[in-house]
């Protein structure tokens, strides 16, 4: 009998035109029936119920306020007196709150959208003690061993979440277990995972939206133990991320916030803690695949305060390890372990190229806000010169590298630069950012002395293969942050607090010792610190660019820029080249290796620092490709 009505209902609803759900012998039957489904799991009416529940989402997201008549009351209301003097009868307990009860007797040609509206406005106050039995029975349903019910009810809960009724929104949140089911079902999808996995399975297994995973348990099991796993922990990810997404923007922030208390909080955080190496590589694999895979703005903001904190204040040495998750997190890109390292560097590359702007507030701005890196004292009170430099500052103009007798293969020709700048104070020369752009470009191609340069030699690594990959980034980039509260100009130095000591932030600390080694790194790390710094000096905020990409400002003492860590390698090169015999072949012989232009054959001396030493070059050449494409654009768009 149940089956039989389930469907009639499921019919009726679907077929009829006119609109039937705020009819009170429609809805408190239809209401009646919601409570039946959901009740016994592998029921045999189980199809009808989750057929019937989707047809009536279905009817609530074509008209949402409807959703109104669906939130049950637990409790007694209060008796109303209208202004004529009668009074209102109370409400059964558990009566649909349909908004008619109140209204419709005395007034029967008002329309029902307005009685709606009407109890909208009363359940906003009364929202604890409504049941909200749709939910309730699809979360039932969820449960259920047949996938393709619970992708069904998962698709009705999609519905449900998206309506745009605040009282519904609130019912939802408070009087529902939905959170409760996002966030166990993570947790234990998570816990089903093998403690430990390659991160490159975890990299490269093919994406799942939810709902679409089939899969063969024997042919997953061949390729990796663990993939059965992996993908049902990745789809229920989606489903989590596409159903925030999707949802009414409070509940989405309340659900974001479950999700990050209950999971990352309280599972994740404990395993990349962890001091086993094994364990961290696994769990810093499974979170650069959760921060590749989350698209919802709400969950993305709250993961990112999760992993960097909340802090706004500019960082400095004393309180750099405040947040300890941050802290470990970082310090893990300069890990005693390759592997971590290199897979750490990988979770920050591809969380800065995500679409939220603390995570750079947090990790670089902050700490460049001031401009405390340059020199503010008056010429007179700066310490002491040596051939008109301070005793710690590179001397580009002196030094041999940076001369009028530049390699024609190392120069571009003359129409091919910007020549335009504006005139430049007295103090503080180039200070303003505007720099000639063919002498900063020139400043980061000469870096690599000619004797330890080898793309010349090979056809087709020249600098200007860097440019057009530079320009798409770049202005992907500017998509990205054009929606930011960014100033177009670097701060006015009377605003800045330039007495403050400056600190250059705790990652670009580490980035920056890491770039001091590249000569002693392993290749593929090496490889991936300068993807993180390239992808950083793309971003279009005037302090990030003055910092990382003009070799011509003035340092205040002990301060460092990436110019300035590029230049004591080259030094640090220049003197151990002198102790290489046969330096030159052997490079262009490694070099050609790394192309697959050569066979492996027998070692060669100093491998690490030949491959440090390509990587340097290519480095430079990728810096002066993003400084020009950033200083064209500029130009383009200066009026």
């Amino acid at each position: 009998m149940k089956q039989q009505v389930l469907t009639f209902y499921t019919k009726l609803l679907a077929h009829i035109r006119q609109p039937l759900l705020p009819h009170i012998n429609v809805h408190r039957p239809v209401q009646k029936l919601i409570r039946l489904c959901g009740e016994v799991l592998t029921a045999p009416t189980e199809n009808e119920e989750i057929q019937f529940l989707c047809i009536v989402c279905s009817k609530l997201k074509q008209d949402p306020y409807l959703v109104n008549f669906f939130l049950e009351n637990k409790l007694k209301r209060p008796e109303i007196k209208r202004p004529g003097g009668t009074e209102v009868v109370k409400e059964n307990v558990l009566a649909p709150d349909t908004g008619q009860s109140l209204t419709k007797a005395a007034c029967p040609e008002e329309p029902q959208a307005a009685a709606a509206a009407s109890f909208s406005s009363q359940t906003s106050n009364n929202n604890n003690s409504n049941n909200y039995n749709l939910v309730t029975s699809l979360l039932n349903l969820t449960k259920s061993p047949d996938g393709r019910i619970v992708v069904k009810a998962c698709e009705g809960l999609m519905l449900l979440v998206s309506l745009p009724e605040p009282a519904a929104a609130k019912c939802l949140i408070e009087n529902t277990e939905l959170c409760e089911l996002l966030t166990d079902r993570l947790v234990s999808f998570y816990k089903a995972l093998p403690q430990s996995m390659d991160p490159l399975d975890i990299e490269t297994v093919e994406s799942v939206n939810w709902g679409l995973d089939v899969y063969n348990l024997k042919e997953d099991a061949a390729v990796f133990t663990g993939k059965r796993a992996l993908i049902s922990f990745l789809s229920w990810l989606d489903y989590c991320d596409q159903l925030i997404k999707e949802a009414q923007k409070s509940a989405a922030a309340v659900m974001a916030k479950a999700v990050r208390e209950r999971f990352f909080v309280s599972v994740m955080e404990p395993q990349l803690m962890q001091t086993s190496e094994v364990g961290i590589l696994t769990s810093t694999a499974l979170l650069n695949r959760i921060i590749r895979q989350v698209t919802s703005e709400a969950l993305l903001q709250e993961m990112i305060y999760f992993l960097l904190g909340e802090e706004r204040e500019p960082e400095t040495a004393a309180t750099m390890a405040q947040n300890p998750l941050r802290h470990r997190l970082i310090e893990h890109c300069d890990h005693l372990s390759d592997e971590i390292s290199i897979m750490t560097l990988r979770l920050f590359e591809q969380l800065i190229q995500k679409p939220n702007q603390h995570i750079l507030h947090s990790l670089l701005l902050r700490s460049l806000e001031e401009r405390n890196y340059l020199e503010n004292k008056p010429q007179e009170e700066r310490e002491p010169l040596e051939n008109g430099q301070p005793h710690d500052a590179v001397d580009l103009e002196e030094d041999p590298l940076f001369g009028d007798d530049v390699s024609p293969d190392s120069r571009l020709s003359g129409s091919d630069w910007l020549s335009s700048s504006p005139p430049q104070s007295p103090d503080h020369s180039k200070s303003d950012g505007k720099t000639e752009v063919h002498k900063i470009v020139n400043s980061f191609l000469c870096l690599v002395p000619d004797e330890a340069k080898s793309s010349f030699h090979v056809e087709g690594t020249g600098y200007d293969t860097y440019l057009r990959d530079a320009h798409r980034q770049f202005r992907d980039y500017c998509g990205v942050c054009q929606r930011w509260d960014w100033r177009g100009n670097p701060k006015p130095f009377e605003k800045c607090d330039l007495d403050s000591p400056f600190f250059e932030g705790h990652f670009l600390k580490v980035l920056f010792d890491r770039m001091g080694r590249i000569l002693d790194q392993p290749y593929d790390v090496n490889l991936q610190v300068t993807a993180v710094l390239s992808k950083l000096s793309l971003f279009p905020h005037p302090h990030l660019h003055e910092y990382l990409l003009d070799p011509y400002i003035n340092l205040a003492p002990g301060c460092r820029s990436l110019f300035s860590v590029i230049v004591r390698v080259v030094g640090d090169l220049m003197l151990r080249i002198q102790r290489i015999p046969d330096f030159t072949p052997k490079l262009l012989l490694v070099r050609k290796r790394l192309l697959g232009l050569e066979p492996e054959g027998i070692n060669i001396d100093h491998m690490t620092l030949l491959e440090g030493v390509i990587v340097l070059e290519e480095f430079c050449k990728e810096l002066a490709a993003i400084a020009f494409v950033k200083y064209h654009a500029a130009a383009s768009s200066s009026p």
